[in-house]
């Protein structure tokens, strides 16, 4: 007996950064970890739309989000399952696009490791005073600037996704309190205390550190105003692992540059890359890393591929998809 075979196109763009390219050499490995599926696949690779069209109207899978989403039903008649190689899906919102009943999936999981490993750093440096320490040295200032030990210290982590539990195993590693803020109060393990978004104002002035981890939506757009960034210590320091409109970075500079918060790392910022000519690059006690916090810049692909499969378990089964996106709630 015949097994039936799927059509699975994976669309890659040139101007993401190549460690997010699916190749042909990629699948391959992961055909090898995972030979039994692999059997049930028949893959087409295509670039910004070169044979998109063609391939649409035979795909069953599809790995990649393309840049032209109009008409999707008729144009790919058995398309089933679309997989984004991102966990943010904000660039595609909002899911009007979406045909009914076709499944929507996100790469999250795929990050955490590699965040994990990133927050300790950044928990460390705003600690250590590390980015008015930076600043000194470039300006050839000789400076004694002594910090507390971070033990004991806490925490705040807005969103307790898969980058949120990483921040906070990250936090937890070096002996901080952990204060998880999500929609709901449900129990992290992760976590010493979790509450809800209506709480989150009682929580910042507990803070040394407050990180921004949820995903861009209308509801998180501009999260931690000015407002919210008065309630905090004057010693707290902001991470941002999310995506850059979810704080007011005039309202943060301001505040930096007045020295009514203690520092901040932001590693996603609004444009990007951010203009050569931004005010935000010469902010004191900040430090801007280029949207590099949770991609792992030698396995990205095998590690979604791997994802991919285990959901191409699911599939086949006939069961639910994990990392499902909800049209509604935009994640």
């Amino acid at each position: 007996m015949s097994i039936q075979r799927l059509h699975l196109h994976i669309e890659n763009t040139r101007k993401k950064a190549s460690i997010f390219h699916t190749l042909p050499a990629h699948w391959a490995a992961a055909c090898t970890r995972h030979r039994a599926l692999a059997r049930r696949i028949d893959v087409s690779f295509g670039w910004d739309g070169d044979v998109l069209e063609t391939a649409l109207t035979n795909a069953d899978l599809l790995i990649g989000v393309p840049a032209n989403r109009d008409k999707l039903a008729s144009r790919a008649p058995r398309l089933k399952w679309i997989h984004a190689t991102s966990a943010g899906i904000d660039g595609v919102l909002p899911l009007d696009w979406l045909p009914r009943g076709m499944a929507f999936t996100n790469n999250s999981g795929a990050h955490g490791h590699k965040t994990e490993q990133y927050m300790v750093m950044a928990y460390n440096l705003l600690n250590s005073h590390m980015p008015a320490i930076m600043a000194n040295q470039h300006q050839h200032r000789w400076e004694a600037l002594f910090s507390p030990s971070i033990t004991g210290k806490t925490v705040v982590i807005i969103g307790l996704g898969d980058l949120g539990e990483a921040a906070a195993r990250a936090a937890k590693k070096i002996g901080l309190k952990v204060i998880g803020v999500r929609r709901s109060a449900q129990k992290n393990r992760h976590a010493d205390k979790v509450v809800s978004y209506k709480q989150l104002d009682r929580m910042l002035p507990l803070a040394d550190f407050v990180v921004l981890a949820v995903p861009l939506t209308a509801e998180t757009r501009g999260l931690l105003n000015g407002k919210r960034m008065d309630l905090m210590k004057p010693t707290a320091g902001v991470i941002n692992i999310a995506r850059g409109p979810v704080a007011d970075y005039r309202a943060l500079e301001t505040r930096l540059r007045r020295g009514k918060l203690g520092g901040a790392i932001l590693d996603v910022v609004d444009p990007e890359p951010l203009p050569a000519d931004a005010s935000l690059w010469t902010t004191p006690n900040l430090i801007i890393t280029p949207h590099i916090s949770c991609d792992d810049g030698e396995h990205y692909i095998d590690i979604s591929l791997d994802l991919w499969f285990e959901n191409l378990e699911r599939f086949l089964a006939g069961k639910a998809l994990k990392r499902r996106i909800d049209p509604k709630l935009g994640y």
